[in-house]
């Protein structure tokens, strides 16, 4: 029966109270049968005698009924004490969920109030209100606080650095935010290092992005395009609108705690920034680096422009799929290899081909066979024949073709394919343009005019076959260029543009990696920069948008109609100025000819935004001028950003640094991981896992997750699918966490590499240490209240050894903090603090206090004072780079050791080289933890909670003997036990279990008397036996011949399972081990 109930109860400790509530349980049963025998006792009496057989079959009846009301009873209990589980759950939940507010009046830029106590537990709401306001009416955050100039030197050194220009139609994302949190960690850090600081913020215009928003909103409020109201008209409403909304990202980065100079704020329109442009357009032109070339660029339909590489996403196909492209209304298929014949001059023979892109043999001018494929020897230098024009393709040999791939024989588009483009360069082949700048087919082939080019992808289809020249058509695996601001599919189109001559510039930069003048951290981004540089094609900076940095570039008529007129499409009759009269004194002086002669017209193209960024480093600072700030901060010191932009961004800076200041732009370059989920998928709209981090700042519900898609422009099957997405990943929504939890946990994802998966519950987690930190620090006031620190940091000589322990290890965490920020290992730093914080000063140097601070022992009292406030200064001071604003709060409400302190913890001195360490005593504490942690786990293993066991240690040398007497006092504290014996091979009492820790220790716990060492084996066994069923049933599952197609999830799932089960039967039997031995010596 006592067995029955430990199955029920799933392992509940049995006690004589326990045992007192079976015999209840029981009894209650057989009164009620007695009872009922006395009712019918006439009954009973004119009844036969009944057998032994039927008294023994009611004898089990009887039991039966009795063990299953004790079940009863027990699970009642059981679901009782889960319910008020439970109900204590939901209780610290809506205590964490509760939002304390910081209510006492005080103005924009004052000072907070700090004379408040402390709310009882921490509140991100509470501690980040008031003091950003503060911070920037102070200066804090200039490289003019405490310096009588920019420009006399710091012994110290000077930190500048850049934000990476974040788009100005932007809002914060979980990128800037890592962005955001790594670059303030390391601003701060160096300014409390004592040197002169500036992290210079800025926003990029966005070309296309900011004019396809302003396009939206004209076309949403007044019905209107760009091209009714003309570009002059159109330019101004992209300022109004950048004026109403452009500086929303900024705000978001306040949120985020960023100590930026926001005096110093740009924008890459600015006139300053606008003046670098031209300048440095003007310069390379005339040296022949920028020039004027028609050739193959990204083209997108719908923005009718040239787009960058990075603005092309690749989408991979394994097969035929129907893609839905902006302007046309059915889906249009890819996927495909068409197959068709094109018959050969003067003979009945064909030439099989086959393309992806049908449409574009519109475009065809040649046939390309392999030199040495004898299947067309005999045909190369005849000519196949267009169906659709007259147009003869000569049969060409190329050793691009592979022999091997189809037929052999290949299409060539010069017009509309880079491959086929280089070709027709070789062979001089005429390049035929057959889609027009809008994706609709010229005049090459009439019947085709007009034809938007989808739909002349299924015409051509369809008059192929007409004519019997179709041949199959077969699925293929292909990757489809979309472009990422329309989601149109991107051709290849010939266009006259500018492009920069990047040869010479590549060489200096790949040197410049190779030397060491330039360090990428991590270091496995070299090959990738050597990769890029070595194959560096010419840069295509065009394009053709009316929101950007005109080309200050002007093409050259004349008013005399005898003199040549000028082909725009390369540079012979191009001129670049600063201004327009100045590109009018070159042109005079270029063709000899007098001003009232020479007609200038601006080319209507824009810049490419990448261009206004490459000038970034030293257009902020007022280049070409020689400013103050020039003068005092290019070059910058580093350089941080995310990989993915390492040769967009980071090697187009160093292009520039090199060319127009002969140096480089910075000496370091730290490139950070990318962001994805917790699964790490990609972050996407929708899948539902793009998170704002505004919403891990301030919490929001699942609602509130739902409503930000409706928000969105999915349609509403992909809606469905993220909004499930968001309740499996946040089920309960997302708590408020607070700026310092997300920059910490952000700092601490680092050491991930390339992709950080990142799930929000670690920022809940990060929460949960701020709240420690709050404890730590409410818990400490009271000992430090009049408290008088002494001028230095230092031992005293009065400390005990505990509180010279903290301080070895506060001075461990000092060297390992300014060893990761000086080698950019942010995990090291935050793995550091986080142990100090939770494992080390709160979970044993706090408990070590308590009986201190109870005691009568003042000079021990003034000595952990100490002890205390340096450890929580120190560690403040330490943290502050990651959770500003915490550690400002707290720090605020220490006393000072000097009146006059600096008035912030973000321009106080950060702690270096303490010198407190003592390797022998922390050698010794950590075999005192090892014990106390081996009391703790002995305790958790045999004992019902709150029981306070005797603890024997049995040593095996005199060192370690020696060690524990002296620490006997604390494991007795952190043990929570009822006193703590040291013994050198003397005898220790029996009923106790034991475990080794190391090779000098046995640790003896006393469960005689706590515990009944038989019922535990009994309830030990009987749950070792049903978790062994369970692990057994779930192994037998993934034997089955058809497991393989479960799902994967539901695969991973039982795999958990089955190791989960493992570890707790692993630790089920070594607790039957220490009960039997127990039993054994009883």
């Amino acid at each position: 029966m006592i067995t029955a109930l430990r199955v029920a109860s799933y392992g509940a400790k049995l006690t004589p109270a326990s045992t007192k509530n079976v015999a209840s349980c029981i009894y209650p049963v057989r009164r009620l049968k007695v009872a009922n025998m006395a009712d019918d006792t006439k009954a009973v009496a004119d009844q036969p005698p009944k057998t032994a057989k039927q008294l023994k079959k009611e004898e089990e009846k009887s039991a039966k009924l009795a063990k299953f009301q004790a079940k009863k009873e027990a699970a009642e209990k059981k679901n009782a004490t889960a319910e008020k589980k439970e109900s204590k759950k939901e209780k610290e939940k809506q205590k964490d969920k509760q939002v304390i507010e910081y209510n006492v009046p005080t103005p924009s830029g004052q000072k907070k109030d700090v004379s408040v106590p402390l709310p009882a537990q921490y509140s991100p709401s509470y501690v980040e209100a008031a003091w950003y306001s503060w911070w920037e009416e102070q200066k804090f955050f200039k490289p003019e606080y405490g310096r009588s100039s920019i420009v006399e030197p710091n012994p110290k050194g000077n930190f500048v650095i850049c934000l990476p220009p974040p788009n100005v139609t932007g809002s914060l994302h979980l990128g800037h935010a890592l962005t955001a949190s790594i670059q303030d960690a390391l601003t701060r850090w160096h300014r409390m290092k004592g040197k002169t600081v500036l992290w210079n913020p800025g926003c990029d215009h966005a070309g296309i992005a900011t004019q396809v928003v302003v396009e939206k909103k004209l076309m949403r409020e007044g019905g209107v395009s760009r091209h009714d109201i003309g570009r002059e008209q159109f330019v101004k409403e992209v300022w109004k609108w950048k004026e109403e909304k452009g500086d929303t990202i900024y705000h978001q980065l306040r949120k985020v705690g960023c100590s930026v100079d926001w005096e110093r704020a740009c924008f890459t329109m600015d006139e300053k920034l606008s003046k670098a442009v031209k300048e440095c357009f003007v310069r390379l032109h005339s040296e022949g680096i920028i020039y004027r070339s028609k050739r193959l660029v990204n083209w997108s339909c719908q923005l009718k422009s040239a787009i960058s590489d990075i603005e092309v996403d690749k989408e991979e196909l394994p097969g035929r799929k129907l893609l839905k492209v902006p302007g046309y209304k059915e889906m249009v298929e890819f996927g495909v290899l068409v197959s068709f014949a094109y018959p050969v001059e003067g003979t009945d023979q064909e030439i099989v081909v086959a393309t992806t892109r049908v449409e574009t043999m519109l475009g065809d001018t040649a046939i390309a066979v392999h030199p040495s494929d004898e299947r067309y020897k005999h045909l190369v230098g005849k000519y196949c024949l267009h169906p659709f024009c007259d147009r003869k393709l000569p049969i060409i040999p190329d050793d691009f073709v592979d022999i091997t791939f189809g037929t052999g024989a290949v299409k060539v588009t010069p017009a509309h394919d880079h491959n086929d483009y280089e070709v027709g360069k070789r062979h001089k082949l005429p390049f035929v343009e057959m889609m027009d700048d809008v994706g609709c087919i010229t005049d090459v082939c009439p019947q085709f005019k007009g034809m938007p080019r989808f739909e002349a992808r299924k015409a051509v289809m369809a008059a192929l076959k007409e004519k019997g020249l179709f041949r199959d058509l077969k699925e293929n695996p292909m990757v489809i260029p979309i472009c990422s601001r329309s989601k149109d599919i991107v051709e290849p189109l010939l266009k006259p543009q500018w492009y920069v001559r990047c040869d010479e510039m590549a060489s200096k930069a790949i040197e410049a990696v190779r030397c060491g003048q330039l360090r990428i951290v991590p270091a496995i981004h070299d090959r990738v920069w050597y990769s890029w540089l070595e194959n560096c094609r010419d840069w295509c900076i065009s394009r053709q948008l009316w929101w950007g940095h005109r080309i200050p570039a002007y093409f050259i008529s004349f008013t005399d109609p005898n003199l040549p007129v000028g082909n725009p499409d390369n540079g012979d009759y191009w001129v670049s100025g600063r201004s327009e009269e100045e590109a009018l004194e070159l042109a005079v002086k270029k063709f000899n000819l007098p001003k009232e002669k020479i007609i200038l017209k601006q080319d209507e193209d824009i810049l490419d935004t990448w261009f206004s960024s490459a000038l970034f480093p030293f257009s902020i600072f007022g280049w070409p001028d020689q400013t103050a700030d020039l003068k005092a901060f290019y070059p910058t010191q580093l350089l941080e950003t995310g990989h993915d932009i390492l040769f967009f961004w980071v090697a187009r800076m160093v292009f520039m640094g090199q060319k127009l200041l002969g140096q480089l732009p910075f000496p370091e370059v730290y490139l950070h991981a990318m962001v994805r989920d917790a699964h790490g998928r990609k972050m996407s709209k929708s899948l539902g896992n793009v998170i704002d981090p505004l919403d891990v700042l301030h919490g929001i519900t699942l609602e509130g997750l739902h409503q930000r898609l409706e928000e969105g422009n999915l349609d509403p099957k992909e809606i469905e699918i993220a909004k499930a997405g968001q309740k499996a990943d946040n089920p309960e929504g997302i708590p408020e966490c607070g700026a310092d939890a997300m920059r910490f946990a952000l700092c601490a994802y680092t050491a991930q590499g390339r992709d950080i998966n990142l799930d929000v519950k670690r920022v809940v987690g990060y929460r949960y240490f701020c709240n420690k930190i709050w404890n730590a620090f409410k818990f400490s006031q009271p000992f430090l209240e009049g408290y008088t620190p002494t001028a230095l940091e230092g031992l005293t000589g009065k400390e005990s050894t505990m509180d010279r322990w903290i301080l070895s290890r506060l001075s461990v965490l000092v060297d390992e903090a300014n060893k990761g920020f000086t080698e950019y290992d942010f995990p090291l730093v935050t793995t550091a603090i986080h142990n100090f914080w939770l494992y080390e000063l709160c979970d044993v140097y706090i408990e070590c206090l308590k009986p201190v601070m109870r005691g009568s022992d003042e000079e021990a009292k003034g000595a952990a004072r100490a002890a205390l406030y340096t450890s929580l200064d120190v560690g403040l001071r330490v943290l502050s780079p990651f959770m500003p604003f915490l550690t400002e709060e707290l720090f605020q409400r220490l006393p000072r050791r000097s009146p006059s302190a600096p008035p912030s913890i973000c321009v106080t001195p950060y702690p270096e080289n303490l010198g407190l360490y003592d390797k022998d005593l922390d050698t010794r504490v950590k075999l005192m933890q090892d014990v106390v942690k081996t009391v703790r786990a002995l305790k958790q293993d045999y004992l019902p909670p709150k029981s306070r066991p005797e603890v024997y240690l049995k040593c095996t040398t005199k060192e370690s003997l020696s060690t524990l007497q002296e620490f006997s006092a604390v494991i007795e504290t952190l043990g929570q036990s009822n006193g703590v014996h040291c013994v050198e091979d003397g005898v220790v009492p029996t009923g106790c279990t034991m475990v080794t820790v190391g090779h000098s220790c046995e640790v003896h716990l006393l469960l005689k008397g706590l515990v009944d060492p038989h019922k535990e084996i009994e309830r030990l066994n009987t749950l070792i036996a049903e978790k062994q069923g369970g692990q057994s049933k779930l192994l037998d599952i993934t034997k089955g011949v058809e497991y393989e197609k479960v799902p994967i999830e539901v695969r991973d799932a039982n795999k958990e399972k089955i190791e989960q089960l493992r570890v707790e039967i692993e630790n089920l039997q070594r607790a039957l081990e220490g009960f039997k031995l127990v039993e054994q010596q009883q």
